[in-house]
């Protein structure tokens, strides 16, 4: 199944400054190792050490919050949209 996966400013300078690209897989997890396999680091930046997605990364499947689906065994089907969106916090 191929993906369009949209890529925050800062994980750009994985993926060569592009904005969007193409990955493969069944799943999220897939998905992920397709991505780290063409654009090495960047599952370190979406994953913790052990395997799952972090903490404050949001991870959308077709504007779908991944993690009140099945995590990283959510489906990606063919043509889907993934977005990635480290968490942002502030204020006073």
């Amino acid at each position: 199944m191929s993906v369009n996966v949209r890529i925050p400013t800062i994980l750009r300078t994985y993926t060569g400054g592009q904005a969007e690209v193409s990955a493969v897989g069944a799943t999220l997890a897939e998905v992920l190792a397709d991505l780290e396999k063409n654009h090495a680091g960047i599952s370190a930046r979406v994953l913790d050490d052990t395997g799952k997605l972090r903490r404050f990364v949001n991870v959308y499947v077709n504007d779908d919050d991944v993690r009140f689906a099945d995590g990283l065994a959510t489906a990606t089907p063919d043509g889907a949209g993934i977005s990635i969106i480290p968490a942002v916090a502030g204020g006073c």
